[in-house]
């Protein structure tokens, strides 16, 4: 435990002092629960001592996973730990990372790849960045118009009743649409590095589908899909709540799958910054985690869904009808206006799972589908790139200030649990959920290039060769 000297005081005195006169104001119950409101760094829950800085700008994108940093900050999480946070809703996922880089933006709502691709230079100048915080889990979904769904259930009404809905009827109409000479058809995800671009490839892709070559795939920022599959600019697009279901509810297309049936319990956004950043703020750094940590935890208990709602779906943050909001977050999704909602009570996980801690495996799979994809072209040490870039060891430390459970180990293999199971490598037994993709592939972080090679459709910029010796 850390201590802030005081001029001319010995801290350990000074601490004791404050110890003495709690129990003489409040007893000793009072003292246990000063104790515990003390931060590393020496920084007091009920003010900003030992915090190298109070004031902070975090940027968030307008979807339903921002909430975290919305709800730390309306409900007082980050008043609790002596900061001061200002909310700043960005337009796209480019303002996030050119203003978290010239440090316009303390720290913000990123989508999972960012920091990776930041850190390696991949799409944007090189800029090291990391994340310590994992903000949620799912969430994501692909929709399609109207009139592409009814031709995908002409081509193939067997495959469009399974679940999870595979692309094979998608993979008929493309394949006779392009067959026909015209345009290849557009679809769209909200940036080049994100879980919507890898989540909407991985679909199509594992039916025959390349996404390079046979359709057109465009960036567009979620708060503009809906209005562009109006528009008929697009004919399907992978993206976060709500932006699926104000398509649906306004009767423009269908979700023909979520992320969490692409992959369960797959990473989605984190809280990034600067490493420079982090170095110099180590413990306003840890402050605003144990913050995040408190709101997700309250976040998750089912009684306060609806407080999130009503949170989140303000002007100022998320801007959509709470009625929309809440589908997802409420534990439901609706698919099409013409049918019911279906439970889907892990669509949105804020806490539970160990949703929270920046799991380096998770980092790796992203990297793979970077060098899967032709954005990484020199061979990496991947495990390496990993390492710098997503950090446990700061989230251990906020955990453990709050006598959290957490992880013990930083990789975990994916896609071998079809049913919820316990992590039993943590400091306490921690429930997880279901780690499956649907096409039944498992991803084992001790062997991702040969990962990279078990798949049929890629589109590499880096030999295997190299990628091996890289990684050997």
């Amino acid at each position: 435990m850390f201590e802030t000297q005081t001029p001319g005081k010995n801290p350990r005195q000074s601490r004791r002092s404050f110890l003495e006169k709690s129990v003489k104001l409040a007893g000793v119950a009072a003292t246990v629960a000063a104790a515990r409101t003390l931060l590393p760094g020496g920084a007091w829950a009920a003010g900003s001592e030992g915090l190298e800085k109070t004031d902070l700008t975090l940027g968030i994108i307008p979807l339903t996973d921002c909430a975290v940093l919305v709800v730390a900050q309306e409900k007082g999480f980050f008043k609790k730990y002596g900061l001061n946070g200002r909310i700043s809703k960005e337009a796209s996922w480019a303002n996030i990372r050119d203003k978290v880089n010239i440090g316009a933006l303390d720290a913000a709502h990123m989508l999972a790849g960012m920091p990776i691709a930041a850190t390696l230079g991949v799409g944007a100048l090189e800029k090291p960045t990391i994340t310590a915080y994992s903000m949620d889990l799912n969430g994501n979904g692909i929709t399609v118009s109207n009139e592409l769904y009814d031709r995908m259930m002409e081509a193939d009404p067997e495959a469009m009743l399974e679940r999870p809905t595979s692309a094979r009827a998608l993979k008929k109409v493309i394949d006779a649409h392009n067959a026909s000479g015209a345009e290849p058809m557009t679809f769209a995800q909200v940036f080049p590095v994100s879980t919507h671009n890898y989540e909407i490839r991985y679909w199509m892709a594992d039916a025959g589908i390349d996404p390079d070559k046979d359709v057109r795939l465009i960036v567009i920022p979620p708060p503009q899909m809906v209005a562009n599959l109006r528009a008929g600019n697009i004919v399907g697009y992978c993206v976060g709540e709500p932006w699926n279901e104000r398509a649906v509810q306004a009767g423009m297309g269908k979700t023909i799958i979520t992320n969490y049936e692409i992959w369960n319990n797959n990473p989605e956004k984190v809280v990034g910054c600067n490493l420079e950043w982090a170095e110099k703020n180590p413990n306003t750094h840890r402050a605003m985690i144990m913050a995040l940590l408190e709101a997700a935890q309250w976040m998750d208990k089912p009684e306060n869904r609806m407080e999130v709602v009503k949170i989140i779906s303000q002007r100022s943050y998320v801007n959509a009808p709470e009625d929309v909001v809440k589908m997802s977050m409420t534990g439901t999704f609706q698919y099409s206006r013409d049918e019911d909602p279906r439970p889907l009570p892990d669509f949105n996980v804020f806490y539970r799972y160990a949703a929270t801690y920046p799991w380096q495996s998770h980092a790796k799979w992203f990297i793979t589908q970077m060098i899967r994809w032709g954005q990484i072209d020199k061979a990496i040490d991947i495990t390496k790139a990993a390492k710098s870039v997503y950090r446990p060891d700061i989230y251990i430390e906020a955990a453990k200030a709050l006598g959290v459970p957490y992880p013990t180990i930083t990789e975990k293999v994916e896609g071998t649990h079809d049913a919820p199971w316990t992590l039993t490598e943590a400091t306490k037994p921690i429930e997880m959920g279901s780690d499956k993709f649907f096409n039944g592939k498992v991803f084992d972080p001790s062997d991702p290039v040969g990962y990279i090679d078990s798949f049929g459709v890629k589109a590499l910029a880096v030999s295997m060769d190299a990628l091996k010796v890289a990684n050997s």
